[in-house]
Parts: C-alpha cells; structure tokens; sequence
C-alpha cells in the first residue's frame, strides 16, 4: 500500500539537500507493507474518497494520518468534551479541548519536526476529476482546457489506454477536450508541455485535437 515518507533523499544521485531533507515528503508504493487488515482499511479509506470525491474533494489527509497514528500506536485518553444547547462554555472545558487536540497533532507530527500536509492549490496533475469528465487547475476548480489535457497525457503516460482508466476516465477526458476546442485551444503553459517531444509521443496529441 502506499505510505508516505518523511525526509527522505532516496538515495537519488542527483537529490541534494542542505539540511539532510527536512520537510520533504514523498510517497512510496509497497505491496507488502502492513498487515492484511491495515491494507484493507486502507483500501476502504481509498474507496471511501472515490465515492464520494464530487461531495468533498480534498483528501483530508487520511492516509497519513491513518499511517502516522498506527506507527506511533496513538490512543487518544483524553475524553472528547460535548456542549450542549444553551450550556455554558467554561473554562475547564475549553483547556480540556484544547489539551485532547494538541494531543492529537503531537501525534501527527514528522519525526524531523514538520506536519505533513496535502497542498490544494494548483496541482495540475492530482487535483480531482470532475463529474463531467475533465480536470480543473486546482482541488474545487470547473475542468479546464489546461488541467483536463495535461491529466489526460498523464494518464496515458502511465500506461493507461485510450479508453483506459477507471469508469472511462481517458474517454470522457478526450471527449470533454474534444468538446471544447481540442487541445489547440491549451493555453501558454500547455502548448510549452505539449511541445517536449521525447517526453510525449505524438500520437497522444493527436487524438485529442480536431
């Protein structure tokens, strides 16, 4: 299952890091990792999210989180604290909140001192797919010409075909393109993408311009 790693270099030759990676965060793919139950709980968070990813887009940092509670053996022993309608917010109750959320986020917390975090502005390429078909810029963005194209060339770079993906995602991806305007209709940044040659075959181009 997938698992993110914290400042980590990957013993890549061409990684250098001034201060040994802090705040660097990657994510790795291990078939093996954890027990037969923690990959099924993962696989239910993950079919969680799909389900309902048009309702709530963001990740909510779930996986990470499940990952870094479980490898800390985390137990929350502070009681949560219910108000009431019209019950007075005192004191002790506030600190009590208080003390059981720092609790929690101590636990979350990297061991080289940073908290994870997913980044939802611009993402061009895993921000999530919309209902109809295309990707926008960024996490809640309408599907754009430049998201949908370049999400599109991703996938079929990562082996997928041209009916391929999950419920004829690159389908619906070059229909939508086709739709509105093909991939001619790319701003400046994705023409700039569009144009590296030994990077994307030209026949991926082709089938998604007029």
């Amino acid at each position: 299952m997938w698992r993110l790693k914290i400042a980590d270099g990957g013993n890549n030759p061409y990684l250098y890091s001034t201060n040994n990676f802090v705040g660097r965060q990657t994510w790795e793919f291990d078939p093996n990792y954890g027990t037969s139950e923690e990959r099924d709980e993962v696989e239910q968070a993950r079919l969680h999210y799909w389900n309902h990813r048009h309702q709530v887009k963001p990740s909510s940092d779930v996986l990470w989180r499940m990952q870094f509670i479980r490898e800390k053996q985390f137990k929350q022993t502070i009681p949560q604290v219910k108000i009431e309608d019209g019950e007075e917010i005192s004191y002790d109750k506030v600190t009590a909140t208080l003390r059981r959320s720092v609790h929690l986020f101590a636990a979350l917390q990297a061991d080289d001192g940073h908290w994870p975090a997913e980044s939802a502005g611009p993402m061009y390429f895993i921000q999530p797919l919309n209902g109809d078909g295309g990707w926008g810029f960024h996490m809640e963005g309408p599907s754009t010409m430049f998201g949908t194209t370049l999400s599109y060339i991703s996938l079929r770079l990562l082996g997928e075909g041209p009916d391929g993906g999950l419920n004829g995602a690159c389908t619906n991806a070059r229909k939508w393109i086709l739709d509105h305007g093909s991939a001619f209709a790319i701003p400046s940044w994705g023409k700039t993408w569009l144009s590296v040659r030994p990077l994307i075959p030209p026949i991926y181009i082709r089938k998604i311009r007029s």
